[in-house]
């Protein structure tokens, strides 16, 4: 999840003020599309959580049509895509981590979602909110790394962290029963 530069005390360069992200903006370059999930991003409300619901609507879109192979090498493509094209639009924005990018949650749901597949409807359904709390609370370790790395690496890895908590979490509640 990411914030406001204004909850967070994230600065844009001196002399510089921080762009918000609008349909014209996101419309300005193609990596600010994919950055800003489609549009998903420019949700006024909770776009970490938009974002997230974008990425379980196109796992379900795209899953008939490839492989556990093929969507392996999506998401390894969309991770470190992903640290070039995010920190291209947090540049422009003016931001360290603006919460309009959401590329980073539909890259790490995709792997949640992959990893728990076959599931339900209820069991995507519990994914979905297990991530979503990872990456919204950010417990420890995942706030180390939200806090210490920077850029477009730390955009991006953070959340693969909450996919790697969330799994960590499905995995033992699916031991139990």
């Amino acid at each position: 999840m990411q914030t406001d530069p204004a909850l967070t005390g994230n600065s844009p360069p001196p002399g510089r003020k921080p762009r918000r992200a609008t349909a014209r903006f996101m419309l300005d370059h193609p990596l600010h599309i994919v950055s800003l999930g489609f549009g998903s991003g420019l949700s006024p409300v909770v776009p970490g959580t938009i974002g997230t619901l974008f990425g379980w609507l196109s796992f379900v879109v795209l899953n008939p049509h490839l492989t556990v192979a093929e969507w392996g090498a999506l998401i390894a493509v969309g991770f470190i895509a992903g640290i070039w094209i995010t920190d291209y639009t947090a540049k422009k924005m003016g931001v360290d981590d603006p919460s309009a990018i959401v590329w980073d949650e539909i890259v790490a749901f995709w792997l949640v979602l992959l990893l728990v597949t076959p599931a339900t409807f209820t069991g995507q359904l519990w994914a979905f909110i297990v991530f979503r709390f990872f990456d919204m609370v950010k417990p420890p370790p995942i706030r180390y790394f939200d806090r210490r790395l920077k850029g477009g690496f730390g955009i991006m890895f953070d959340d693969l962290v909450a996919a790697f908590f969330s799994l960590l979490v499905i995995a033992l509640w699916r031991m139990t029963i």
